[in-house]
């Protein structure tokens, strides 16, 4: 099959498509043809190798899994002999988490992994990103944040596959929401339901007289320090890009003090805690309260081109790469 390999860590030069075997499902496994994957932000950080504790997990010299990419959407083809709960023709999607290897024709997944039954007015395209920028934010605001109706809610980067997604789900849970983006994305920001929308280029959050009792940053470009000026007496700093400030801050405000810096891995939570959140999301989906921002799409033998443009800085939402059209 024809997949997108790295052949070591750096920038997305080191990404080549090439021909690679076929992965074969285990007993419990199925085989999905890709139709559409993602490519991320976190995509393009994981290939860089930094933060250097990252390659830990991710390997010491280069990628355990050659094959980058985590979402996927795609068609059940085939099934391993003790699968009960898919079929093949299944039109699914899903995430590998720690696994990677979605930037391919075919990718195998355990059949208790998390992967779901793709409900038919959500698109391949749409549906590849969902466990990228949605699942992520989901757990970030409900799970981490706690957030509450009526509590006064910051997304930095709305405009993002985090931040397009977290603005959604942060209304429809009944938060009052401020989206913080460049100025070219502020109307796709208040299409997406901010009550206000703060153009960074213009006007610094950290020094308004607003109080917000959530600040989820998306991008890792503000800090728990510059924000806790604006943050209410019990206020909640989240962000998914790990720092080593976030970590010792983290420690800090665990001890002392009513406002608090918090983060979580969410590849790192069980596979039926993660399928949980995206069957919600499926719920939210399903009444018409949550969408999937597209900003451009690739075909599989320009994922490097992909990473070159997220690399830019210029993406909104979410780049998708189309496998099988």
């Amino acid at each position: 099959m024809k997949a997108i390999v790295a052949a070591g860590y750096g920038n997305h030069q080191v990404l080549k498509l090439s021909e690679v075997e076929t992965p074969k499902p285990k007993e419990t496994e199925v085989l999905v043809k890709v139709h559409a994957c993602s490519a991320t932000t976190a995509d393009t950080m994981m290939l860089s190798g930094k933060p250097y504790f990252t390659r830990l997990f991710a390997g010491v010299i280069k990628p355990n899994h050659p094959i980058p990419g985590t979402s996927f959407a795609g068609e059940v083809v085939s099934i391993g002999e003790k699968v009960t709960a898919f079929k093949t023709g299944d039109k699914v999607f899903g995430e590998t988490t720690l696994g990677f290897s979605t930037n391919a024709e075919f990718v195998s997944i355990p059949e208790n992994g998390v992967i779901l039954n793709k409900p038919e007015n959500l698109s391949y395209a749409d549906a590849a990103p969902v466990c990228d920028g949605h699942l992520t934010s989901i757990n970030f605001l409900r799970e981490i944040g706690k957030i509450k109706a009526g509590q006064n809610v910051l997304i930095n980067g709305a405009s993002g596959s985090l931040g397009t997604a977290a603005v959604q789900l942060a209304k429809y849970f009944g938060a009052k929401v401020t989206g913080v983006c460049s100025t070219a994305n502020v109307g796709l920001v208040k299409s997406l339901g901010a009550d206000h929308v703060i153009d960074y280029k213009k006007e610094d959050y950290t020094k308004s007289e607003k109080r917000y009792d959530l600040i989820y940053d998306t991008i890792g470009k503000s800090s728990f320090s510059k924000s806790n000026r604006v943050l209410s007496k019990n206020g909640i700093y989240i962000s998914p890009v790990l720092k080593f400030s976030l970590i010792l801050q983290m420690i800090r405000t665990s001890i002392v003090g009513g406002k608090k810096a918090k983060f979580g891995a969410s590849g790192l939570k069980s596979n039926a805690e993660l399928r949980k959140l995206l069957t919600e999301l499926m719920e939210i989906f399903n009444a018409g309260k949550l969408k999937t921002i597209i900003d451009r799409q690739f075909p599989l033998e320009k994922v490097a081109q992909a990473h070159e443009y997220i690399a830019a800085g210029r993406k909104k939402g979410n780049v998708v790469i189309i496998v099988e059209s």
